[in-house]
């Protein structure tokens, strides 16, 4: 990806993540957002069942799918749809920002590079030591490279 335009979508991302950086900290409840919200709602599940347009027991198959992290997002989506809710799905980063996670990368990749080199030299006897400079230029190289694609 071009540099403009990868700065361009690493904006974008910031942004339409902002929304969703306080939603990553709301535990999720015990029994799910389904269950959590047909019962808070008062649908029963042989209603939330007739809108899905199955049986009651594949509607709580549904709900303990989605307690154990089973659930298809197409499932999902269909059982909110037909609680009236719409499924939002984001993937936020788990601290910091997409901005700091690219530079990570970037920094675990110029890691391996520097102690790879260093290692090398090493066992020819010719290490220079200062890796940790030498991590943060390698780090600065790849983050303009990749700006560059």
């Amino acid at each position: 990806m071009r540099t403009e335009f990868r700065s361009l979508r690493l904006k974008q991302l910031e942004r339409a993540l902002e929304a969703f950086a306080a939603a990553k900290n709301s535990p999720r409840p015990q029994k799910g957002w389904l269950r959590a919200i047909r019962e808070a709602t008062g649908i029963s599940l042989r209603e939330m069942a007739i809108r899905l347009k199955k049986t009651p027991t594949l509607a709580a198959k549904l709900e303990k799918s989605e307690t154990e992290y089973r659930i298809t997002l197409a499932s999902l989506r269909d059982a909110a749809d037909a609680l009236g809710c719409q499924l939002v799905y984001a993937l936020v980063p788990k601290s910091g920002s997409i901005h700091d996670l690219a530079e990570e990368g970037a920094r675990m990749k110029a890691t391996e590079n520097v102690r790879a080199v260093e290692h090398s030299m090493a066992l020819e006897d010719q290490a220079v030591g200062g890796i940790e400079d030498k991590i943060e230029e390698e780090t600065g190289r790849i983050l303009k490279k990749a700006r560059k694609k």
